[in-house]
C-alpha cells in the first residue's frame, strides 16, 4: 500500500498546474498574481519536504532497531486512507446539484439572479455573486483542517512508539508543523481568491455570448440553465472541485511522508539478517 502513497514533486505540485492551467485572464497584474503564489507555495513545500526527507534519510541510516509495531504501521495507513477517502468523496459529492444530502452543499443560483439589469463586470455585483462559492470553498478548507491535524498527530504519536529515529522524526514533524502552519493556511487562503477571477472570467464570457445574439431571438438568462451541461456555472463547477482535490493533495503530503517513513523502517527491521 505504501507505493501508492508514493509523494509527488512540491515545486511541480498538482494544485500550482492547476491554477495555472486555468489560464486566469485580466493582464499582467493576474499573471504576477498567480506566478508570485506558486513561487510562494512552491518554497514553502520545498522547505517542508527537504527537511522530512533529510529526516526520513537520517532514521534510515541509523542502527534500525526491531520493529514491533508492523501492525501499527498498517493500522495507520488504513486510517490515512479512510480519511482520505472521505476527504475527496466530500468534495466530489458536494459538487454534484443532485446531491441534496451532502454536508457541505453547492450553492444554486437563485431565481431571477440572471435578469440583473447592472453591467456584470461591476466588482461590487460579482462579489456579491461569488461570495456563496468563497463560503463554499472556506468550507471545505475547514473540513480538511478538522480531520487532517488530528490524522498527523495520531501518525506522529505512532512513529514515537516506534524507534528513537523515528520518535525524533515525528518530534521534528511537530516543531516543522507548528513553525509552518500559520504561513500554510495564509497562502491557501489565496486559492479561493484566485477561483474568484476565474468565477468572473467565466460569468462575462457568457453574459457576452447572450449579448451577441440578435435581439429578436435573444432570451432571458435563466439560471436554472447555469448548472446544466456546458453551462458555465457547471464548468465554474467543476474547476472549484479540481482545485479543491489538489489541495487535499497538498495537505496529505506531510502524512505521506511520515507513513513512507514508518513502513519503510517496518519494513527493514522485519527483513532477515544475511
Amino acid at each position: 500500500m505504501t507505493r501508492a502513497l508514493l509523494r509527488t514533486n512540491f515545486n511541480s505540485s498538482r494544485l500550482i498546474r492547476f491554477l495555472a492551467d486555468l489560464s486566469i485572464e485580466g493582464g499582467a497584474e493576474s499573471q504576477h498574481s498567480q506566478q508570485a503564489f506558486a513561487e510562494r507555495l512552491g518554497q514553502w513545500l520545498g522547505v517542508a519536504d527537504a527537511i522530512t526527507l533529510h529526516a526520513a534519510h537520517s532514521a534510515g541510516a541509523a542502527n534500525v532497531q526491531a520493529v514491533r509495531q508492523s501492525g501499527a504501521s498498517a493500522a495507520v495507513e488504513v486510517e490515512f486512507a479512510r480519511i482520505r477517502t472521505a476527504l475527496a468523496n466530500s468534495i466530489t459529492k458536494s459538487c454534484s446539484p443532485n446531491a441534496f444530502d451532502a454536508r457541505i452543499t453547492w450553492p444554486m443560483p437563485k431565481s431571477g439572479a440572471g435578469n440583473d439589469a447592472k453591467e456584470v463586470n461591476e466588482a461590487k455585483e460579482l462579489v456579491v455573486a461569488y461570495e456563496p462559492y468563497h463560503r463554499f470553498y472556506l468550507a471545505h478548507q475547514r473540513e480538511m483542517d478538522a480531520s487532517l491535524r488530528p490524522l498527523r498527530a495520531k501518525l506522529r504519536a505512532a512513529l514515537a512508539k516506534a524507534s528513537p529515529a523515528l520518535r525524533q522524526l515525528a518530534a521534528l514533524d511537530a516543531a516543522l508543523d507548528q513553525i509552518l502552519s500559520e504561513r500554510e493556511g495564509k497562502l491557501l487562503a489565496t486559492v479561493p481568491v484566485l477561483l474568484e477571477k476565474r468565477f468572473a472570467q467565466l460569468l462575462e464570457a457568457h453574459r457576452q455570448t447572450l449579448l451577441q445574439k440578435p435581439v429578436d431571438t435573444r432570451q432571458a438568462d435563466d439560471p436554472a440553465a447555469w448548472m446544466l451541461p456546458g453551462g458555465w456555472l457547471a464548468g465554474f463547477c467543476k474547476d472549484l472541485q479540481g482545485v479543491l482535490l489538489a489541495e487535499l493533495d497538498v495537505r496529505l503530503q506531510p502524512a505521506v511522508g511520515l507513513i513512507e517513513a514508518f513502513s519503510n523502517e517496518a519494513n527493514e527491521a522485519n527483513e532477515p539478517n544475511e
